[in-house]
């Protein structure tokens, strides 16, 4: 494992695929859950003190834009949670599958370039797979859907805006930085939780949830993130891309396993998935193929 960085991207990306798992068995609600993850992470970075020195010659507009960005990491776990909570762990999952899709249609508008048709192309042969998706779940379960849609449009906006930042700022206290940002931004709302619902308002964790919030903070959140940084050095950009896109069939089939989710959903729901993987890891084969022409 030590030595080899398809294993080490490979279990960064099978613990990616457990926050959603961690997320159904965690009691509290999306916001709370959230607040917990993100402090638990600052708390951990922040008490390095070797970071802080690694941020003496960031510039002051990149530390703010690095305070935005995490914001928007913040807002994308609150809507990924949130369909966890209302839909489903296999649903949720699959909607992230939708983020290479957005950030192949996006990132043309962030980065001000012209819009390529192989880009738009993603998007249309997504579509089918949406449709399927929205037609095997279960009605009560929309709702959960439309929030992790709202989660990987989030998600690829992040993406888009942090490959500058991740250039130019060190990744640990890029990650430091954003954590914070998040956790200020949630206590901040405290007194405001409890509009979304009474299971939303402030509460501590008990001894069950704590523990599962430890395990999706350290070794969801913060081995991955270590470890990818890790397997970037040795692997190409696209080899990370592509597994990373996987995430969602190992949260999916987890769910399966753990949650026994299979019994909620329908076969269309399976072949969607199944439709929107395609066009995504086609779509990063064929940019591959098209660049080393």
């Amino acid at each position: 494992m030590r030595h080899n960085p398809y294993l080490q991207l490979h279990l960064c990306v099978l613990l990616w695929g457990c926050t959603a798992i961690l997320g159904k068995l965690i009691t509290l609600a999306a916001i709370p859950l959230v607040f917990w993850r993100v402090l638990i992470v600052s708390l951990c970075l922040v008490s390095w003190r070797p970071l802080w020195r690694r941020l003496a010659g960031v510039p002051r507009r990149d530390l703010w834009l690095a305070a935005g960005n995490g914001l928007v990491i913040t807002v994308h776990w609150l809507f990924f949670y949130g369909a966890v909570k209302v839909a489903n762990a296999s649903v949720a999952a699959t909607c992230l599958a939708l983020a290479p899709v957005f950030l192949a249609l996006f990132e043309p508008l962030l980065l001000k370039r012209a819009f390529n048709r192989r880009n738009l192309l993603i998007g249309v042969l997504a579509l089918p797979g949406v449709a399927l998706v929205v037609g095997g779940i279960p009605q009560g379960m929309l709702a959960g859907f439309l929030l992790g849609t709202l989660a990987a449009l989030l998600a690829a906006l992040f993406s888009s805006l942090n490959k500058g930042l991740a250039e130019r700022m060190p990744a640990l206290p890029l990650t430091m930085i954003q954590m914070a940002s998040g956790t200020l931004l949630l206590a901040l709302l405290i007194p405001l939780w409890p509009l979304f619902g009474a299971e939303s308002a402030f509460r501590w964790p008990g001894p069950g949830d704590l523990g599962w919030l430890l395990l999706l903070a350290l070794a969801c959140t913060l081995l991955p993130f270590a470890l990818i940084v890790i397997v970037l050095r040795r692997l190409s950009a696209f080899s990370v891309q592509l597994a990373v896109n996987l995430e969602p069939v190992y949260a999916i089939a987890l769910a399966a396993l753990l949650l026994d989710e299979t019994a909620e959903l329908h076969w269309p729901f399976y072949l969607g998935v199944a439709l929107i993987l395609a066009a995504v890891l086609g779509h990063a084969a064929w940019q591959r193929r098209c660049a080393e022409c």
